[in-house]
């Protein structure tokens, strides 16, 4: 199967970025620091700390979203809600930048960047929550129709049909739950 690898690399894929963005943006702050820049008259220590507190921030949400992939990795299951959410972001996050990316950086960065979308993209797409069951099979003892068929409860469904013994004429069986085993 591809899920596993996948999962693999996009784990490692966002670890790199975590790691890249957090570094980019802690040098940059030291750079604005050490030359004691400004711009339109902001004061240099706070955009220093900013910028810091900002590649901080950006790296551990990447990072989060690395520890998602892992998980998704060594217990190969599809991601589930807060994780799914994130890895949902993180592939809208790699869309922006592939966009800002193309028009400041040049088509490398962007060619990057859609590299990593088209990643998380299928890391999300192969585990789409189905375990092994196409659309059209049908439930276990069942026929897999509403056509107005017989089906293997003795009910029939359809407009103007009866419901059997109920006799409640809406055309629906009604659904029972399984039984829970006896024990002895």
């Amino acid at each position: 199967m591809v899920r596993r690898p996948v999962a693999w690399v996009v784990a490692l894929v966002l670890f790199a970025e975590a790691l890249g963005i957090a570094a980019v943006n802690w040098f940059l702050g030291v750079v604005v620091d050490r030359q004691d820049m400004s711009l339109a008259g902001l004061d240099p220590h706070m955009m220093s700390v900013s910028s810091k507190i900002g590649g901080v921030v950006f790296g551990l949400y990447f990072a989060l979203c690395g520890l998602v992939a892992l998980l998704v990795a060594l217990r190969d299951r599809a991601p589930a809600g807060l994780g799914r959410v994130l890895l949902i972001s993180a592939a809208v996050v790699h869309g922006l930048l592939g966009a800002f990316a193309w028009g400041l950086i040049g088509w490398t960065a962007f060619l990057t960047m859609v590299v990593a979308l088209g990643l998380i993209v299928l890391l999300l797409m192969t585990y789409d929550g189905r375990s092994g069951e196409s659309a059209g099979t049908a439930p276990e003892g069942g026929t897999g129709g509403t056509d107005g068929q017989d089906r293997t409860d003795g009910h029939t469904d359809g407009p103007g049909r009866t419901d059997g013994p109920s006799g409640t004429g809406s055309g629906r069986s009604p659904v029972t739950p399984p039984a829970a085993p006896t024990v002895p």
